[in-house]
């Protein structure tokens, strides 16, 4: 039975036997028994599924990764360590150096780092692109030597919402899959592989996580990209592997080719895991998913109005948002709602900005996002301060942004605090 989005929050990924541990069990061992070389040497050959060290494979996190699949409606997932982990492995499981990839410039801004700094450094250029650009001007991001297209359905923190159709059809006729980092909607609200996108990843780390205990991410692959049919461009995954005897990923795992590489290569090779420890926490947030992501949004489209009336505030970005120039794209792809996340400026710029975050009592100002506590964050000086005036713009970060994280305490609470916060600015 395909069940409803909130029962696989609970449900999936997990069913214990007869006799089993209702509750995920935690398996924290590192390695695994056999009675026999053989037996060892199939599962290092791939030629038998099992678990022999948890570098690779973990019940525990196979689990939690199976859930994830579930909501995303993909055909395999893995865990990462962190959110940053699972784009770039994402995106290295597909390039290599002398290959290009088209971003969207609104995109968390380590995330922009990565691909246009650190993956540059290994011969990976990259074209940015606005995610509300035209389709003529995506098309001429395109070089013969690209390899993926990459953007975020909701961009934090300018909460820019990806034309994920639009976006795929412009991958697709260049045949390269298009991978879409899903964190802030989650699939409670948006689920990317139903419009085209072929590759998911999260940083789970937040409403996935839910309460900021466990860092994490996550890469799902909707297993409807081609790479036979495309396979002078991803001959990693279309050729034979000499690091596993000459094993060739698309033709002997068809559908599972992606995970499995990025699992048995990038991962044995880079080892960015996700503890199973993590993966435990992970699980309890995920049961609660579609509840928190339901107050969160409700909470978030409150506020946004209510600080849109504000003559404190110059300016407000919520999708939800009528005048939002995104609220037409959000009704389309993200019906119940969007994220928590609301971005705003205060009148006096960044110095008020300041003032107003420092008053805060119930809202505290932490280096995160999307929990169930509210918080704020000030990007140009924080998470995207490594940026220069004309990538903050690029981004669509202004000095004077403020990121609010709207938690799932009471809304009338939240704006107490930032009245009389704003009071204060």
């Amino acid at each position: 039975m395909d069940y409803k989005i909130a029962t696989k929050c609970v449900q999936a990924g997990y069913t214990p036997k007869n006799g089993e541990p209702r509750i995920l069990p935690i398996v924290q061992s590192t390695t695994y028994k056999y009675d026999s070389s053989e037996e060892m040497g199939d599962l290092f050959d791939l030629k038998a599924s099992g678990y022999f060290y948890t570098r690779l494979q973990n019940p525990t996190n196979d689990a939690v990764a199976a859930k994830i699949a579930a909501l995303e409606g993909g055909v395999a997932a893995m865990l990462t360590s962190s959110g940053q982990a699972a784009n770039f492995y994402a995106l290295f499981n597909l390039c290599s150096a002398g290959d290009h990839i088209v971003a969207s410039s609104a995109i968390y801004g380590g995330t922009f780092n990565l691909i246009g700094v650190t993956m540059k450094k290994m011969g990976i250029e990259a074209t940015f692109v606005n995610p509300r650009a035209s389709a003529e001007e995506l098309e001429a991001a395109f070089q013969p030597n690209t390899r993926a297209v990459f953007a975020e359905t909701i961009s934090n923190p300018s909460l820019v919402v990806l034309d994920i159709e639009k976006f795929a059809r412009a991958a697709h006729k260049h045949g390269v899959p298009l991978v879409v980092d899903n964190t802030f909607p989650t699939p409670v609200n948006c689920r990317p592989f139903e419009f085209g996108a072929d590759i998911v990843t999260h940083s789970t780390t937040k409403y996935m996580d839910g309460h900021a205990s466990a860092v994490g991410g996550a890469i799902v692959d909707s297993g409807n990209f081609d790479w036979m049919a495309h396979a002078d461009k991803f001959p990693g995954l279309t050729t034979p592997d000499e690091s596993y005897h000459g094993v060739n990923y698309a033709k002997d795992f068809g559908k599972g080719a992606f995970i499995t590489k990025a699992t048995a290569q990038i991962m044995r090779d880079l080892g960015s895991i996700q503890s199973p420890q993590n993966a435990f926490l992970l699980n309890l947030g995920l049961e609660t998913l579609a509840l928190r992501m339901k107050q969160h949004c409700a909470n978030a489209e409150k506020i946004s109005a209510w600080l849109a009336k504000d003559p404190r505030v110059t300016w407000v970005s919520y999708p939800a948002l009528p005048d939002s120039p995104d609220h037409e794209v959000a009704k389309k792809y993200m019906p119940n709602g969007t994220c928590g996340v609301i971005s705003f400026g205060v009148k006096g710029g960044r110095e008020a900005a300041t003032r107003f975050m420092d008053s805060l009592k119930l809202a505290a100002i932490v280096t995160h996002v999307a929990d169930a506590r509210t918080c704020v964050l000030h990007p140009a000086s924080t998470t995207h301060r490594q940026m220069n005036d004309e990538q903050l713009v690029a981004c669509g970060i202004s000095a004077d942004l403020i990121r609010l994280s709207v938690g799932i305490e009471d809304a009338d609470d939240i704006i107490a605090d930032l009245d009389q916060a704003l009071s204060q600015a």
